[in-house]
C-alpha cells in the first residue's frame, strides 16, 4: 500500500475514494473498505483513502477529543490489510477547515484524486462550517461525472457500530463487546522503551511500550497475549495508567510483564492485544502490598491463559 501525505495538484490516474477518520477501523469501517476494494477491482483502477491527521475534533476541541483507538501507524497497517492501495494523510488545520465545501470538491476530489466512484459514510459532512453533505457530492457527481454511494450504518444486534461504542466498550472494561464491534481483540502497538526499572526491582520485570498518544481509551490491569518478540504470542499481564502507588504523576504508561519470558526486548516494536481485564487501577499502601497484588494478577492471568490460549484470539491481518 502506498502512503502520501497531502494532496497532489493533479491526479495520475483515476480512483474509487472513501474519506473519513478510520479509528480502530471497526467492522462498520471494514464493510466500508470492502464496497470500496470490490468497485476498485471492477473497474481496474486504484481503491484510495482520503484520511486526516490530526482528528478533526482534536483540532477544533483538543481538550475534549476523544480517545484515539489507534495510531496513525496502526491504521495504515489496518487499511493495509484490508486490501486498500492507497492512502492520502492530509493534515487538517486552520486552512483546510475554512476551505470552502466547493473548493474539496474541485481541488481535492476531481482534481487532485481524480474520483471516478465515491463510497461515505451516511453522515459524512465536509468544507467550511461543515456546509457539503451527500446531497452536493452527489449533485457534483452528475455534473463532473463520478458516482456516489451512500454506505449506510452497520448494525450489531442493535447497536449502531461506531468508534464511539467501541472506545464506550472499553472504558467500561468489556473486551469481549470492544471485540465484537472492532472484529478483534483491541491492541495498542509501540516500541519497548527503557524504564525506571521498578517492575524488576518488585520481582517482576516489565516491557514499557511508547505510547503515540497520551490518552489510552482504557485503563487497568489485563490479561493480554504480546505479538513481536516470538513466532507465536506471548502471554502476559499488563498495567496502562498511572502507577499512583510508585509515581501517580498523572502520565499515563503501558507496562507489560511477559509471564515465562527471560529474554532482553527493548527496541522490538510489538503489539499489545487486551483480552481480558482482571482489575481497576488502584493505589496501594506500600510497595510490598504492591509487589502481592501483582503477583496476584499474575496468578490469576496464568488461570485464564491455561483454558484460553493466547494465539487463538489473533488475527494474521495485524503484524507489522
Amino acid at each position: 500500500m502506498q502512503v502520501f501525505r497531502g494532496i497532489p495538484e493533479q491526479a495520475d490516474q483515476p480512483a474509487v475514494l472513501t474519506i473519513g477518520n478510520f479509528d480502530g477501523v471497526h467492522r462498520g469501517h471494514q464493510a466500508l473498505l470492502k464496497l470500496l476494494t470490490d468497485k476498485a477491482r471492477a473497474l481496474g483502477v486504484k481503491a484510495v483513502v482520503l484520511t486526516f491527521e490530526p482528528h478533526p475534533r482534536e483540532y477544533f476541541a483538543p481538550a475534549a477529543a476523544p480517545a484515539r483507538l489507534a495510531s496513525l501507524r496502526e491504521k495504515l497497517l489496518l487499511l493495509a490489510a484490508s486490501g486498500v492501495d492507497r492512502v492520502h494523510v492530509c493534515r487538517f488545520d486552520a486552512r483546510f477547515a475554512a476551505q470552502p465545501a466547493a473548493d474539496f470538491i474541485e481541488h481535492i476530489l476531481i482534481r487532485g484524486l481524480g474520483v471516478r466512484h465515491l463510497f461515505i459514510g451516511d453522515d459524512f459532512r465536509f468544507g467550511a462550517r461543515r456546509a457539503g453533505d451527500f446531497a452536493m457530492l452527489r449533485a457534483a457527481g452528475e455534473r463532473h461525472g463520478f458516482a456516489v454511494e451512500a454506505m449506510p450504518t452497520l448494525e450489531l444486534d442493535g447497536e449502531r457500530v461506531s468508534s464511539s461504542a467501541v472506545r464506550a466498550a472499553l472504558a467500561r472494561g468489556d473486551l469481549d463487546h470492544a471485540g465484537r464491534l472492532l472484529g478483534r481483540p483491541y491492541s495498542i502497538a509501540g516500541n519497548v522503551a527503557h524504564g525506571d526499572k521498578l517492575g524488576r526491582q518488585l520481582g517482576f520485570p516489565t516491557a514499557n511500550i511508547h505510547m503515540k498518544h497520551p490518552t489510552p481509551p482504557l485503563t487497568g490491569v489485563y490479561a493480554v497475549a504480546v505479538e513481536g518478540l516470538a513466532d507465536t504470542p506471548v502471554a502476559g499481564v499488563a498495567n496502562i495508567g498511572v502507577r499512583p502507588t510508585a509515581f501517580d504523576s498523572g502520565r499515563t504508561r503501558l507496562e507489560v510483564h511477559l509471564l515465562d519470558w527471560q529474554r532482553d526486548c527493548y527496541g522490538a516494536h510489538i503489539r499489545v492485544h487486551f483480552l481480558r481485564k482482571l482489575r481497576d487501577e488502584r493505589k496501594f499502601p506500600s510497595l510490598d502490598a504492591l509487589k502481592a497484588q501483582i503477583d496476584a494478577d499474575a496468578a490469576q492471568a496464568r488461570d485464564w491463559f491455561a483454558q484460553h490460549p493466547a494465539h487463538h484470539f489473533i488475527p494474521n491481518s495485524l503484524q507489522g
